[in-house]
């Protein structure tokens, strides 16, 4: 079992391991793509066996700016004041090896490494007690309901110190 830098060579991976785990919460190709494209420092991609069995998408971002689901980023800001979390996927397979928390760790050294103060992210699909194993708590943002909402009623914006 290992985590790696993603290629565009995984992107058909990425997009039928979404598929599998995030079926409520679907995304194109184009998303997957330029995640990688525009931070390939924040994606990796977890292999057991020579498979392709997990994946994660970050990057900086704007607080409380969240990206809705499905869109396009354009660009990472130069001013991002947190690291984003956009997705963690790993198929059932890879549940239980201790794989997510290794590329959380990773990821948040990476992040505290990088400047940033927070690491941030919207936890769905019944996430929270995981993101509380890691240190997230939930952030107060009554003025995001509705964007919450559009990825499902359970959505909670999450953040975590990393200083």
């Amino acid at each position: 079992m290992h985590w790696r830098a993603m290629t565009t060579f995984d992107l058909p991976a990425v997009e039928i391991i979404a598929a599998r785990v995030h079926p409520s919460f679907p995304e194109d190709m184009a998303v997957f793509a330029e995640r990688q494209l525009l931070y390939p420092d924040g994606t990796r991609l977890l292999e057991l066996d020579g498979v392709p069995s997990g994946y994660i998408l970050s990057h900086p971002w704007h607080f409380k700016a969240l990206p809705e689901l499905n869109s396009l980023l354009g660009a990472i800001p130069d001013d991002a004041d947190t690291y984003y979390l956009h997705d963690l996927a790993l198929l059932p397979s890879a549940r239980g090896t201790g794989a997510a928390a290794m590329i959380v760790g990773d990821i948040l050294r990476h992040a505290r490494a990088a400047g940033f103060a927070t690491a941030s992210l919207v936890a769905v699909n019944g996430s929270l007690p995981f993101w509380y194993k890691h240190g997230f708590r939930e952030v107060a943002a009554p003025e995001l309901a509705g964007k919450l909402a559009s990825y499902e009623q359970a959505a909670r914006l999450m953040a975590k110190p990393l200083t």
